[in-house]
């Protein structure tokens, strides 16, 4: 039998050590902390799904296929973790990001309509879209239970026959995994640490803090469609789980330390949320804030992935840049031919020099 380490019990590390353990391979799972815990980019409570990526058709497809992969994983685990609320993507111009997701979307046959922004407008208890071009919807896609679904991943991944340890893992000099005192080998090793992934390897990787935030607003907005808009790096949802309506920057933050920063927001994150409801949904711009939390983004600076052999029979996951979460179903499914040797990955998720684009990521799929 197979054996793999997989370090990291994010939703990308427990999706493949779900994946992986129910191809046959025989699997450990190393996390220093508890699948979900606060400190993860996975343990934001929610995320968005939508399929648009701008030209981008391979992560739209990869999108859309791993929506069928969140509802296998509701009804395996008997609980709703997507909800298909509809995503409105608000476009500001009429030749951009939006209207070449249009083209993509189209071509890949994923649901959707283009609304002129007063007919979009009604879905909103209120709205003031005087400034937009057009509003892309996308019916089929909605809101992730993000931190739960990293649980649940985990919790079907050991009725599959995963072996967690609850340790701090390091690389090995000579190879394999450092955990207390002792190096764990295996036929493959995966290094999926998110944040923490800078730490163990030279990687074209930054770290950034992501504030997000819910808002006490009246249950009318309760039953919204999920929303982004690009241009201005913003995006939220309706009130899920009594948290409260979700309005939040997805402007990249400062430098982060996972381990050791602040979990307390800051309040220019507060003050940018502020200033999208006051543009784009003015009744609420005094809502009071009902939630908040921490987040981080793994940041390449062209917002692909990394998944990339670092020594012998070892590899790293990374660079979610803000768009991985949703994809994890799909991933993993593309992950675990790669480890098994029957396919490559993508050139473009290399460890090659990256320049700087914001072409890919998606308003709003991380916090």
């Amino acid at each position: 039998m197979r054996t793999v380490i997989v370090v990291g019990a994010g939703i990308w590390g427990t999706s493949l050590a779900l994946r992986l353990a129910e191809s046959g391979w025989r699997v450990t799972l190393i996390e220093q902390y508890a699948p979900g815990h606060l400190r993860q980019a996975s343990a934001g409570e929610t995320r968005l799904l939508s399929c648009s990526h701008g030209h981008d058709d391979w992560y739209a497809r990869m999108a859309w296929k791993a929506r069928d992969g969140w509802r296998r994983l509701g009804e395996r685990a008997g609980e709703e973790v997507f909800l298909e609320t509809g995503v409105m993507l608000f476009a500001r111009q009429e030749h951009g990001w939006e209207a070449a997701s249009t083209q993509v979307l189209k071509n890949l046959d994923i649901p959707f309509e283009v609304l002129d922004p007063a007919d979009a407008g009604r879905a909103f208890p209120d709205f003031r879209g005087d400034d937009l071009s057009f509003v892309l919807r996308e019916p089929r896609s909605g809101v992730l239970r993000a931190r739960r679904a990293t649980q649940l991943t985990a919790r079907l991944a050991q009725a599959a026959g995963v072996t967690m340890v609850r340790a701090e893992a390091r690389p090995a000099p000579g190879g394999g995994v450092r955990v207390d005192g002792e190096t764990r080998t295996a036929d493959r090793v995966v290094w999926a640490c998110g944040a923490w992934l800078p730490a163990l390897f030279d990687l074209p990787l930054t770290v950034t803090r992501q504030d997000t935030l819910h808002f006490d607003a009246p249950a009318a907005w309760a039953s919204i469609p999920a929303y982004a808009e690009y241009d201005s790096s913003a995006y939220g949802h309706g009130d899920l789980d009594g948290l409260g309506m979700k309005a939040t920057s997805d402007v990249e933050g400062p430098p982060y330390d996972p381990a050791t920063g602040t979990r307390q927001i800051l309040p220019a994150s507060e003050t940018l949320a502020r200033d999208y409801l006051r543009r784009r949904f003015p009744a609420l711009a005094a809502a009071p804030v009902l939630f908040s939390q921490v987040c981080q983004y793994a940041l390449t600076a062209d917002a692909e992935w990394i998944i990339a052999q670092v020594r012998a029979g070892e590899w790293v996951l990374g660079g979610d840049s803000g768009h991985g979460f949703k994809h994890a179903p799909a991933l993993a499914d593309y992950l675990a031919d790669i480890l098994d040797g029957s396919a490559e990955p993508d050139p473009r998720f290399g460890l090659h020099p990256r320049s700087a684009t914001r072409g890919l990521r998606t308003s709003g799929q991380t916090g």
